[in-house]
């Protein structure tokens, strides 16, 4: 395995450390959502015209985003990356099918790879759903082989991305009321 040593700050955490959280809901209202909203589409935007787009003052817009930050509402501020700029243009997600639970410390050290993504622990016929990232087809075989050796990994499901229509992060708006377009006609 070549790659640059790297910190893991989630290491330790896990799924029970997440559901916890999500249970505190943070009180927020529109003008918070607003804010959220223009953070995501781009997280360096000054106080001040996040102020002007919210229609409150860059204070105010100030001490709401310290708010969210204290609250666990914003967890980090990040970038976002392009695959195909820095030489990784071939997404797959794998579902990993275990011999029992399957999930242990030793299995989570697939983290250190930078090529994953993301990790979710699933119901249903998998155990786990990654997120991976390579450089073509002949690296996912390898970061394969390499999940194997993991005791536990029984069989592993790959879909190769063709096209990507919408990737983004956690969206602040919620959807109040639904269309009655999906339920069947009377």
């Amino acid at each position: 395995m070549i790659f640059a040593e790297i910190t893991n700050p989630f290491k330790d955490y896990n799924t029970y450390t997440i559901l916890r959280h999500t249970g505190e809901q943070a009180s927020m209202d529109h003008f918070d959502r607003k804010i959220l909203g223009e953070l995501i589409a781009n997280s360096g935007t000054p106080y001040a015209s996040l102020g002007k787009s919210v229609g409150l003052s860059a204070p105010a817009v100030h001490e709401r985003v310290k708010r969210m930050r204290k609250s666990g509402v914003i967890k980090q501020t990040t970038i976002a990356v392009d695959g195909n700029a820095v030489g990784k243009p071939f997404l797959a997600f794998v579902l990993v099918e275990f011999s029992g639970w399957g999930k242990s410390r030793k299995l989570m050290d697939i983290i250190e790879y930078p090529e994953v993504e993301e990790i979710h622990s699933v119901a249903g016929d998998s155990g786990m759903i990654l997120k991976i990232r390579t450089r073509d087809a002949h690296s996912l075989e390898l970061f394969l082989a390499q999940l194997y050796q993991y005791s536990g990994v029984r069989t592993t499901k790959s879909y190769i991305v063709l096209s990507t229509f919408l990737e983004r992060p956690t969206q602040a708006g919620i959807t109040q009321e639904w269309p009655d377009t999906l339920l069947p006609d009377s």
